[in-house]
């Protein structure tokens, strides 16, 4: 089967950092499905496991964590699926990714696929989804009240693939009031365009634009991107009490300025129960199904924002580039593999 992959560490300039590749057919095992990829879309993870992580000598490291596609075989532990069905699903890092015409996925991470959208937006979903979900109402736990301080979050970063959905989820399902950040006017568009009431500019220092929106203390902060740059200004302007959540790595963080506003700080990594295969696993194949009986009733929509192309090393090195770019509005998808 055609995929792609690599075996080195490369700058992404390097035609040898991703290529054309393939690959023997996969078994589907035990509660694995067996996917036949239709579109794929490309997370900051992609980039940042290119960078950083080679297969064994002599073998290829392949890529994705975001796909839609019709199931082809089961494992004889599944009980969700049937060849035929339409799905969409972020899958394990623990595993090969999804760059690949099939793709083995845990039946326990993997939702429905959404009627009213076709492969390119369903695929742009998944993982932004999940990670958004979990940090919102697992880690933030934004439906419960802080006492004495308005229902506000701050989504630091909200133009992006994450931000989307978060700013949606929170708007729609968490009933607080919505400040984004952007830098760009078209960034700042698109996180109006999908909920925020307010948008901030994250060049400049936060704390005094929020103070200046009249509206309080945020008591929530969702921090996206370049936490370590934004954190003495979140420290100004979280509520005491407040909860305080992050998904990117910072090269350092210390929290102790926290302290005097016992503020409660929290990680999101959408990754952590399938590969620690916790007991609450498929709770995110229900979160995948929420999502999409939401998409379908109108309530949320794809964050797709452009097809690049087809499945394959070109589009796909391009479409790294522009993650590693840091100016990337919403979901990039490749669609389909040719010929």
């Amino acid at each position: 089967m055609r995929a792609v992959g690599y075996q080195k560490s490369l700058p992404i300039t390097d035609k040898d950092a991703l290529v054309d590749i393939d690959l023997p057919m996969p078994e589907a095992k035990g509660h694995d499905l067996l996917v036949e990829v239709k579109a794929v879309s490309v997370n900051p993870v992609d980039t940042k496991i290119r960078k950083r992580a080679e297969p064994s000598a002599g073998e290829w490291k392949v890529l994705g964590w975001d796909a839609a596609g019709i199931v082809r075989a089961v494992g004889p532990a599944v009980r969700r699926f049937r060849p035929g069905d339409a799905v969409y699903y972020a899958g394990a890092v623990t595993r090969q990714g999804c760059d690949s015409e099939f793709h083995l996925v845990d039946e326990r991470i993997v939702g429905k696929k959404p009627i009213t959208l076709n492969w390119a937006e369903a695929a742009a979903l998944p993982l932004t989804a999940i990670t958004a979900w979990e940090m919102l109402f697992d880690r933030l736990d934004i439906t419960r009240p802080i006492p004495g301080v308005p229902q506000c979050i701050l989504i630091i970063g909200a133009g992006g693939g994450v931000g989307s959905m978060a700013v949606q989820l929170a708007r729609r399902l968490g009933n607080v009031t919505v400040i984004g950040t952007a830098s760009r006017p078209e960034t700042a568009e698109w996180a109006k365009s999908l909920g925020a009431q307010y948008i901030i500019d994250h060049s400049k220092p936060l704390a005094e634009q929020v103070e200046a929106l009249g509206l309080g203390p945020a008591g929530y902060v969702f921090s996206i991107t370049e936490t370590d740059r934004h954190f003495a200004e979140v420290v100004k302007l979280i509520a005491p009490q407040g909860r305080f959540g992050l998904i990117d790595d910072p090269p350092a963080l210390d929290v102790m300025p926290f302290k005097a506003k016992s503020v409660s700080t929290h990680w999101e990594l959408m990754f952590t129960r399938s590969t620690f295969q916790t007991a609450d696993m498929i709770r995110q194949a229900e979160i995948l199904e929420e999502v999409s009986n939401l998409v379908d009733a109108g309530v949320l929509k794809t964050t797709l924002s452009e097809v690049l192309g087809p499945i394959n090393a070109t589009t796909l090195r391009h479409a790294h580039a522009l993650l590693e770019s840091g100016k990337v509005r919403g979901k990039i998808v490749l669609e389909g593999f040719e010929g």
